[in-house]
């Protein structure tokens, strides 16, 4: 048995059909997805960095209102839908390897920036306005990363590839939520700078070196580029940004493009105000209130009514991302637009199921733990359906257009719906809660008639 090896030119890949299984390199197809997609996890990671310590700025002596701090965590989506329109035309122009590597390069900068600026609450809020900008270079790479990966497959197995690869890259959001309470605690890792003092309401400080929770990714992110140079070929879909915007005279791309938002932009803008949105209603930015219900209040600040909010906020983001990893092989069985229509619909039971705890009753301990545990679980659903819906989105792209389209707009959905940090962030500092939810369950309803009409019905226009 021989393996088969794509014919090269330099870094350039020739006559390259994934679709012909008589010469497809599988090995390299495969050894693409893995590394690239250990560096899409590594810029999740830079991306959703600020995430994990935003909510620990005050704590950490800074002096924020909850507005500004709103607004930073809002501040990585804004830039990863713009940096977005700029890697989704990319893959055609740099190809994969340089691409590659150069975006995993640049995600130190930030990471670099939020480590030293965690070490002391001295840096002005326009100084960390920047970081968090800068960290969404972290969430433009997506559109670069997942186009260029389809294009080394044949359709088939495009559901499997991007959702693996997505889901996994995904996981990056949880990854470094569920780490940073255990990294900031281990001082041996604290090679650069000293420790911190952590004062969280109705509990003594807690040394913590929370520098750990960013320099700890700078050597896998070196690692990554340098993978990524030595391993990776590009694919020769030549295109200039001219002709790549010939994607927007098809109403499919527009249709998809409001599924995606209502998908992973629920994903992402949900992962980046989880820990705030929770911290905000059942953590310290609720003790004041329960403090001054009375005396049998106070039980409820040294106890429940404070909790650690980085104890639950990875969950969402993990349960998102497994769904995409899970979901991915089904769609590719049954199709996409199927599952796109049970991610709409349970969207919107479970957004509907989470409303009324967005109102915390602090009348007395039982009432905030039932209401508390009412807002994780409809939370956690609402990330369950977002992951399924961004499997089965990514199915129906290449199957709805021809190879070098669908790149095009599976980049252009992904920088519109990276957006969601953004726009959750402003939605929750301009509304209230419960009139955000009520927006997302008429968006959902929205989107569940354009799944049925255009691809899900029997003989629909587009089905996929």
């Amino acid at each position: 048995m021989t393996t088969k090896t794509a014919p090269t030119r330099g870094e350039w890949l020739e006559s390259w059909d994934p679709e012909n299984e008589e010469t497809w390199d599988k090995p390299l197809a495969w050894r693409t997805l893995w590394i690239t997609t250990f560096c899409l996890t590594l810029a999740f990671i830079a991306w959703f960095l600020p995430s994990a310590i935003i909510p620990k700025l005050n704590p950490l002596g800074y002096e924020f209102s909850k507005g500004q701090l709103y607004w930073m965590a809002a501040m990585p989506g804004l830039a990863a839908g713009l940096m977005r329109l700029i890697w989704m035309v990319l893959p055609p122009i740099m190809g994969t390897r340089k691409m590659v590597s150069l975006t995993t390069l640049l995600l130190i900068a930030s990471t670099l920036g939020w480590g030293v600026r965690v070490q002391s609450p001295t840096a002005p809020y326009w100084e960390l306005m920047v970081l968090a900008f800068l960290a969404g270079i972290g969430g433009g790479a997506f559109s670069g990363f997942m186009p260029s990966t389809s294009y080394f497959f044949p359709k088939r197995m495009q559901g499997t590839a991007l959702g693996l690869q997505a889901g996994i890259g995904n996981f990056g959001v949880s990854l470094v939520q569920l780490l940073t309470p255990y990294l900031i605690g281990l001082s041996f890792l604290a090679v650069i700078g000293g420790s911190q003092l952590m004062t969280m309401p109705g509990q003594q400080p807690v040394e913590v070196w929370y520098q750990n929770a960013a320099f700890v990714w700078i050597p896998l992110m070196i690692i990554g580029a340098i993978l990524a140079w030595t391993m990776l070929k590009s694919v020769p879909i030549k295109a200039n940004i001219r002709q790549q915007f010939d994607i927007f005279n098809n109403q499919d791309t527009w249709w998809m493009t409001l599924l995606y938002i209502m998908t992973f932009g629920t994903f992402s803008g949900l992962s980046a105000q989880f820990g705030l949105l929770m911290a905000n209603l059942y953590g310290i930015g609720n003790a004041e209130i329960v403090q001054g219900a009375g005396s049998s209040a106070q039980l409820l600040v040294d106890g429940y009514a404070v909790p650690d909010v980085v104890k639950y906020v990875f969950l969402g983001p993990l349960v998102g991302a497994g769904a995409r990893v899970l979901f991915s092989p089904l769609t590719d069985r049954m199709g996409g637009a199927r599952w796109t229509l049970v991610s709409g619909i349970g969207l919107i039971a479970s957004i509907a199921y989470t409303i009324p705890a967005l109102v915390p009753d602090t009348s007395s301990a039982e009432a905030l733990q039932g209401g508390f545990n009412r807002f994780l679980w409809g939370m956690l659903a609402i990330f369950l359906f977002s992951g399924i819906g961004n499997a089965s989105t990514f199915k129906q792209m290449p199957m709805i257009f021809e190879r070098r389209r669908a790149g095009g707009v599976i980049g252009w959905t992904a920088a519109i719906a990276a957006f969601g940090p953004f726009l959750f962030g402003v939605g929750l500092t301009i509304m209230s809660p419960t009139l955000f939810y009520l927006i997302g369950i008429a968006w959902a309803v929205m989107c569940v008639g354009i799944t049925w009409m255009r691809y899900a019905r029997p003989n629909a226009p587009k089905p996929g």
